[in-house]
């Protein structure tokens, strides 16, 4: 298992945008969207390698209930997460981020 997960500053700042925009439409809202966020990247620090490869050594992990794609990389001995991407936002924008 890997104990610690980095977040690119990119991929913070979607990750605060998201739940913010959630709870402006329903209070309560951001934070079940953070929580499925979390419980999608601690299967990915219990097992780094269950969610497919994206684009070169970029894995791709889906949120429950939210449209919502996570891309991160696995190091010796954390994940780094590059994204929590919008799945309808033009892909180019995180494949951007892999360079």
């Amino acid at each position: 298992m890997i104990q610690r997960v980095i977040f690119k500053p990119l991929a913070e700042a979607e990750l605060s945008e998201a739940r913010i925009w959630y709870d402006e439409r329903e209070a309560g809202l951001g934070d079940e969207f953070v929580r499925c966020v979390d419980a999608c990247i601690a299967l990915a620090q219990r097992h780094p390698e269950a969610y497919p490869k994206a684009h070169g050594d970029i894995r791709m992990a889906v949120t429950r209930r939210f449209p919502y794609l996570i891309f991160y990389i696995v190091e010796s001995d954390r994940i780094v997460v590059l994204s929590v991407f919008h799945a309808s936002r033009d892909p180019r924008i995180w494949k951007r981020r892999a360079r």
